[in-house]
């Protein structure tokens, strides 16, 4: 393309939205439907950039406090791992002393005194390396394993939920901002009225009671878009709170989710869930974890047999002047035979741990399952809402349109313009709300399965070995 044609495109588009687009927005000013179509084409033509969805999540992903908390948790859990690995390897041990010893023993005593203060000098060094000890080390590193598996998955699982919250906050100030310049041109369609009876009034032409109800829906009008701004302003505290700062340009409305990505039927999007969500993995994981712990308190009940070996250099030891050096290769056995039934008290508790963990994972189930069904009630609702609503702003449009024209030829009255001009209101609210419930409900679907960060790109702040 040459310069030439891009400054006419550049002069297309300039003209476009500095004088068409504003003129197809003013309520009232085209009869019917369609332009409000050619209207949104237009907006939609080379929008402006702004901050999308991905960019606020990966964004917030990296920087919020919750995430960055499990991210060293789990760094810490895969520490504990290489932890439990360490029994498998043997202990190197190395001893040096040096300092006084009086000694009075039947050795000094058969040297003819009664004691002997000499300088003692100790050195030594110890391997031992385990052999056997009732499989605590293989439990325990199974136990730090799992416990690993499921900080992961917590992991996963808060990454997923700080992502929806997210999304909820960034959609939720789209809607504030789409419902805000409802209100704003319904108060200019209200001033617009409220003109146009205050010159009629003014003439001597108009009824002093049409003034008196333009004025009081004109009150109303003004208070909706106060409160309008009350609620954008809360919705961009919430986005603050969660994002960590407020927007630095405009945020761009992220497209729905398309279908192939959303499960078809709601039992399949239950199963999809049981299986994939991450919480609902943690908790699986966090049973395991207590089934290892409970073999791991069983090792007492087992001998346990190490070889060790050592080799010492000593000088004056015990009264006795010179070397005393020795070396030893020894396997060795250790049976604690009865501890004050410490040892199966603490089977039994672990026994307790693994019945809690299950209830845990039970509980973690019902409520992913809850989860996904609201979910997909809300997405079907609204779904199945949209073009009924969608037919209603239509239809509102059109009688509205109408209702301006016969008000001005005197065939409507004004209370049945500003009912029309009311309902218009309220139809477009409705069909807003729903709009950003059903885009909402997409993505809590996706959240439920555990796939919204995948969906939107963004990558955990730490690499996980999710099984």
């Amino acid at each position: 393309m040459d310069m030439a044609s891009i400054k006419t495109m550049n002069l297309t588009n300039l003209v476009t939205y500095k004088y068409i687009l504003p003129l197809l927005l003013i309520p009232g000013l085209f009869v019917g439907s369609g332009q409000a179509a050619i209207a949104a084409d237009l907006a939609s033509v080379d929008a402006v950039d702004g901050v999308t969805l991905n960019e606020v999540v990966k964004k917030t992903i990296l920087l919020n406090p919750d995430i960055l908390i499990q991210v060293n948790e789990h760094k810490s859990r895969k520490e504990e791992v290489d932890r439990a690995k360490s029994g498998y390897y043997p202990t190197l041990d190395l001893n040096a002393g040096i300092g006084t010893e009086r000694s009075n023993n039947s050795s000094t005593r058969a040297q003819g005194s009664e004691s002997v203060t000499l300088t003692r000098k100790e050195a030594s060094i110890n391997a031992r390396q385990m052999l056997f000890d009732g499989f605590a080390t293989e439990s325990e590193v199974e136990r730090q394993q799992a416990r690993v598996s499921s900080t992961a998955y917590t992991l996963h699982g808060t990454a997923e939920n700080t992502a929806l919250d997210t999304t909820d906050a960034y959609l939720n100030l789209l809607r504030n901002d789409e419902l805000l310049k409802l209100a704003e041109q319904n108060l200019q369609a209200h001033q617009r009225t409220y003109d146009q009876i205050k010159v009629r009034s003014d003439a001597g032409v108009g009824r002093r009671a049409d003034l008196e109800q333009i004025s009081g829906r004109l009150a109303l009008a003004n208070s909706n878009v106060i409160a309008a701004q009350s609620h954008y302003d809360d919705a961009l505290t919430t986005y603050i709170r969660i994002v960590g700062d407020s927007p630095a340009q405009q945020l761009v409305k992220p497209g729905k989710p398309a279908a192939a990505l959303l499960p078809v039927t709601r039992e399949e999007a239950i199963n999809k869930a049981v299986e994939k969500h991450p919480t609902l993995k943690s908790a699986r994981a966090d049973v395991e974890a207590s089934i290892a712990q409970r073999k791991a308190a069983g090792n007492t009940f087992f001998p346990h047999f190490h070889l060790e070996l050592s080799q010492s250099a000593n000088n004056n030891l015990d009264g006795q002047l010179g070397t005393n050096d020795d070396a030893q290769a020894m396997i060795r056995m250790r049976y604690n035979i009865f501890n004050g039934g410490g040892d199966a008290a603490r089977k039994r508790q672990t026994a307790h741990l693994i019945n809690e963990a299950k209830e845990v994972r039970n509980r973690t189930y019902r409520q992913v399952v809850e989860t996904m069904r609201l979910s997909w009630n809300a997405y079907q609702t609204t779904q199945q809402q949209l073009g009924y609503l969608r037919n209603h702003v239509d239809a509102t449009t059109r009688t509205r349109d109408a209702y301006q024209k016969q008000f001005n030829i005197g065939q409507r009255t004004l209370l049945d313009l500003l009912n029309a001009e009311n309902e218009l209101f309220q139809a477009r609210q409705s069909y807003v709300d729903a709009d950003y419930d059903n885009l909402f409900a997409a993505f809590r679907i996706l959240n439920a399965n555990g796939e919204l960060l995948k969906y939107l790109d963004v990558a955990l702040p730490e690499k996980t070995s999710l099984n």
